[in-house]
């Protein structure tokens, strides 16, 4: 949510910068304008009747004591009036500022200067590139079919479970993505974050604080007897950690990670870009999310998006990075970079990571701040997050990618799913990358 100082101050500004997003605030600013006139001119009212009634207190106790009674019932009957216009004017403020943040919470954040104009992804800008195309054959198959081959991934299970959207592991599959959770949290760790094992469901506070409410309730799976919302990544319960909590200087940068399954309606969803594991309802992430004072919030921006692309170089996937144009950047951000690796069997880009800075504008609605050492006033914090990694399509792109007649072969440092009467040998596996230790138990 931006602050109301920052609108007033800098409406043209504001208008013009949210038309990179196509979005046109010029109704919502004129409104939140007008809000607050009246609430400046309602407050400006109740504070001189409540001049009145303490200049009234004064003379009704003077009254009394000099024995003018009529006088002193008179100005204590004024006072009981004024006292109830001040009530009402407790409730239209009320009513104003209520009024006001409805309307605060439709303005999305500004972009920053960085972020191109475009209408959605096709507008996106390619900022890096690295890797080697695999060149397949004709007869290579995608994901879901390698998964149905090799009995590792099932969807119609899923879909008989659940419903569409909701696949199931199996066997070696089950072990490559519990392996690669593992892998990802550990690298997380060793990078200095500190992890997390939060609650799955949050209740409404924590979906505003973030700002996926009410922008993308649509998007969220509702337990309406609890009033509860199923998380659609854990950077809603990391980043709600503190909500309304005042950090010291010294507490920066806080750098939490957490590995939680998410749930997403993908209301819309539709065609073929939804096979598969391109698009599921519930999928394994695991996420990254830094506090950090606001001078240093683009420093940190740029020390997340190159942690991912390491994540991305150890698994030898080819990937690209795409600076998200104004149409494509969501609600909340105020520059995002996405991550894509290339799905050679379905020769298409997927998206398994986006890196977004939000500036100050999730923590003024969580109320989060810290409290500047040589300063008395607290401050709003920068907050941020990033994907390290989701995983439905890494997974898709790893068994595609490494297909072979002889079977998928994933990097031997890795894992290796071979014909099915086939075993893993150990010996057989060079320990090119010693961070990846674990991986070789399976």
């Amino acid at each position: 949510m931006l602050h109301l100082k920052f609108i007033r101050e800098n409406q043209a500004l504001l208008v013009d910068r949210l038309k990179l997003k196509n979005f046109d605030a010029t109704k919502l600013v004129s409104e939140i304008i007008q809000l607050d006139d009246q609430r400046k001119q309602t407050q400006n009212m109740q504070d001189n009747k409540q001049a009145e009634v303490n200049k009234l207190s004064r003379e009704i106790g003077n009254l009394f004591k000099s024995g003018q009674q009529a006088e002193a019932n008179k100005a204590k009957a004024d006072s009981s009036r004024l006292k109830e216009e001040i009530k009402t004017f407790n409730s239209k403020m009320q009513e104003i500022s209520s009024s006001m943040e409805s309307l605060l919470i439709q303005i999305p954040n500004i972009p920053h200067e960085s972020v191109p104009p475009g209408k959605g992804e096709q507008d996106n800008i390619e900022v890096y590139r690295e890797g080697d195309m695999p060149e397949l054959g004709k007869e290579a198959l995608p994901h879901w079919d390698l998964g149905k081959k090799y009995d590792i991934l099932d969807f119609e299970l899923g879909n008989k479970l659940t419903g569409a959207g909701f696949p199931v592991f199996k066997g070696k599959g089950a072990k490559l993505q519990r392996a690669l959770i593992q892998f990802f949290l550990d690298e997380a760790i060793k990078a200095g974050y500190n992890e997390i094992i939060p609650p799955l469901m949050v209740n409404e506070d924590s979906g505003f604080g973030t700002g996926q409410l009410p922008d993308k309730e649509g998007q969220m799976y509702y337990i309406p007897s609890e009033n509860y919302y199923l998380i659609p990544t854990s950077e809603v319960p990391i980043t709600n950690m503190y909500r309304d909590v005042i950090l010291g200087t010294k507490d920066l940068p806080v750098k939490n990670t957490a590995y939680t399954p998410c749930f997403r309606r993908e209301a819309g969803s539709y065609g073929k870009d939804v096979r598969g594991l391109n698009r599921v309802h519930q999928f394994d992430k695991v996420e990254i999310v830094q506090i950090v004072h606001p001078d240093k919030s683009y420093d940190c921006l740029d020390e997340m998006v190159n942690y991912v692309e390491q994540l991305l170089q150890k698994l030898e996937l080819p990937f690209r990075i795409m600076r998200l144009c104004g149409g494509d950047i969501s609600f909340t951000s105020a520059l995002t970079f996405d991550f894509e690796v290339y799905s050679a069997a379905q020769q298409k880009w997927l998206e398994v990571s986006s890196v977004s800075n939000f500036e100050d504008f999730q923590a003024n609605r969580l109320k989060l701040r810290f409290r500047e050492e040589s300063g008395k006033k607290n401050r709003v914090a920068h907050t941020l997050n990033g994907s390290a990694l989701a995983l439905p399509r890494i997974v898709a792109a790893l068994l595609e990618n490494n297909q072979t007649p002889k079977g998928i072969q994933i990097p031997p440092y890795w894992f290796l799913i071979p014909d099915s009467n086939s075993l893993i040998k150990q010996k057989d596996l060079p320990r090119v990358y010693q961070g990846i230790q674990q991986l070789h138990r399976f």
